[in-house]
């Protein structure tokens, strides 16, 4: 008779667990996926800025490429806000070398 209790203990424990982790991990996936897509955004603005700059600028360039490596690997939040550092950085340039 106690092995149920015991059983059943641990089964509370793990369904407790289980609850106050869900909304954890639920948090840091929405995290992740809205960070990465901000960074896809500064990057496709990066791409925009490079096809529409009359002159090339090889920072820039770099930190773009460097930037798409970054998304390509998929990592977590903390490398899509790196790239999108260097996407928007790179987007910057590109629009201070046209003039605007």
């Amino acid at each position: 008779m106690w092995t149920v209790w015991v059983l059943g203990g641990v089964v509370l424990v793990a369904a407790g667990a289980a609850s106050a982790l869900a909304p954890r991990l639920r948090a840091r996936d929405v995290e992740r996926r809205r960070a990465w897509s901000s960074a896809r955004a500064a990057i496709d603005a990066a791409s925009v800025s490079r096809d529409a700059s009359p002159v090339r600028v090889e920072e820039a360039e770099r930190l773009l490429t460097r930037a798409e490596t970054v998304a390509a690997d998929r990592g977590g939040a903390d490398a899509a806000s790196s790239a999108q550092a260097d996407a928007r950085r790179a987007d910057l340039l590109w629009r201070e070398a046209a003039g605007g």
